[in-house]
């Protein structure tokens, strides 16, 4: 989409969702194919790569750090690996789009390389917060600079010997903890991080995928540097994360019975599932199975009546990036639902907390916004106009609302959507949502 643009849907009231669906592949595991397929000896070779903006940022930093690239064509991506030690230093500045986990990850492992490199992104990304991975990439020995806010750009300074730590991380964030890890690859020594709560692994998973022995002890995660990666065939399953507004959708729509196909089930991204469950969900899992080893299933969900729940705050890290989705279903659920412990919604792509609250109570519900989640009593919907904050996830999630909807929903402000979710659109339609985008000139 062009960037002189402005991007709004339009969403008919009410409705079901029924059918087979494939939702596109893992956003997270996609990112980090790249990367250490990039870094492998050997061609490693993706399928089910998802060509959203997010990744494509990743593929082509790495294409300007001269790896060679075949694709993306049709989820399939050949890299031809360089080695650890074969990345070239850019021309110009990588620019990361809206991808703070190509920004992070990158961190890490761009520490350990012989050259200077400056990561930047488009006007969110560059509100974000970056200390968090500064920090301990400093403690290892990197030269690492953020401006006087800790936002980006980053500026990596090349040549420094990193050296393993200890780190506890001072919240659960897989995108910190992988930092944290892929610096490690290059530092001397063992390099050990701390979670004091389960975030996704897919990091640590890939990197045994790839043939780098990491050790697991509890909350402890442990590798040590001066070893290799090996080139590896990745099958990338789809993404739950995509899949859960359709979990929610249905659930939420009466008459609803859907089937989304080989949905990536990693145990630590199912909070998803588990809050919906909790809160009365109808969903069931099918033909599981492991795919690039990561467990995989065909989920099946069927309309249910939902009840308000107090979320439990050992799932929020589990579920943080499907929050605003669970949001609409706590809307949609009888009684009151209770989000605490996910202050990390206020820096992502937007204030998330705020955002999802302001829209809900445009659609005629009670939503109490609170320093670290949100107070929902669950109610009838009717139609309106809400903005997106420029978030994807938010705009997404504002769509499945206009499934319980009495009226239209517009949703302004939903050009990102393609940074996580490309044919969020056609998807929709093709198992019942009747909805379409309006693309008009922007004059600001």
């Amino acid at each position: 989409m062009s960037g002189s643009e402005k991007v709004s849907m339009r969403v008919a009231g009410g409705g079901r969702l029924s059918g087979r669906l494939r939702v596109p592949g893992d956003k997270s595991i996609s990112h980090r194919a790249v990367m250490l397929g990039a870094l492998a000896g050997g061609t490693t070779r993706i399928e089910g790569f998802l060509e959203g903006e997010d990744t494509l940022a990743t593929l082509r930093a790495f294409s300007d750090m001269g790896v060679r690239v075949e694709g993306p064509a049709e989820g399939r991506v050949v890299l031809h690996g360089v080695g650890m030690h074969g990345l070239r230093p850019p021309a110009a500045p990588l620019d990361l789009g809206n991808s703070g986990t190509s920004m992070r990850l990158l961190a890490g492992l761009l520490a350990g390389q012989g050259f200077d490199v400056e990561l930047t992104g488009d006007a969110s990304l560059s509100r974000r917060p970056m200390r968090r991975v500064v920090d301990p990439l400093r403690r290892m020995g990197a030269r690492v600079e953020a401006t006087a806010a800790g936002t980006p750009p980053l500026r990596v300074r090349g040549g420094p010997a990193l050296q393993g730590i200890d780190y506890p991380l001072p919240v659960a964030s897989a995108q910190v903890k992988s930092c944290v890890l892929l610096a490690g690859l290059y530092a001397e020594g063992r390099t050990c991080v701390i979670e004091p709560a389960p975030s996704r692994d897919h990091t640590e998973r890939m990197l045994q995928g790839f043939g780098y022995a990491v050790e697991r002890s509890g909350s402890r995660i442990c590798l040590n540097g001066g070893g290799a990666l090996r080139a590896a065939a990745l099958a990338v399953p789809a993404d739950l994360s995509s899949a859960a507004f359709f979990l929610v959708g249905a659930s939420i729509a009466p008459g609803s019975d859907l089937v989304l196909e080989g949905v990536g089930v990693n145990p630590t991204r199912t909070g998803v599932i588990e809050v919906l469950r909790l809160m009365g969900a109808d969903i069931s899992s099918m033909n599981e199975r492991l795919a690039g080893g990561e467990p995989v299933a065909d989920l099946r969900v069927r309309a249910a009546e939902l009840r308000g729940i107090d979320i439990p705050p050992e799932l929020v890290p589990l579920a943080i990036d499907e929050l605003p989705v669970l949001l609409v279903a706590a809307a949609c659920a009888g009684g009151r639902t209770v989000l605490t412990g996910a202050a990390e919604l206020r820096v992502k792509e937007s204030d998330r907390i705020q955002v999802m609250a302001d829209a809900l109570r445009t659609l005629g519900v009670a939503a109490q916004p609170k320093h670290d989640g949100m107070v929902i009593q669950g109610g009838a919907l009717r139609g309106g106009r809400v903005h997106s904050g420029s978030d994807h996830r938010v705009a997404m999630s504002c769509a499945i609302a206009a499934l319980r909807a009495t009226g239209e929903v517009e949703i302004d402000d939903c050009r990102n959507v393609a940074t996580s979710f490309p044919g969020f659109v056609s998807c929709a339609r093709s198992v019942g949502m009747e909805l379409y985008t309006i693309h008009m000139p922007d004059h600001a």
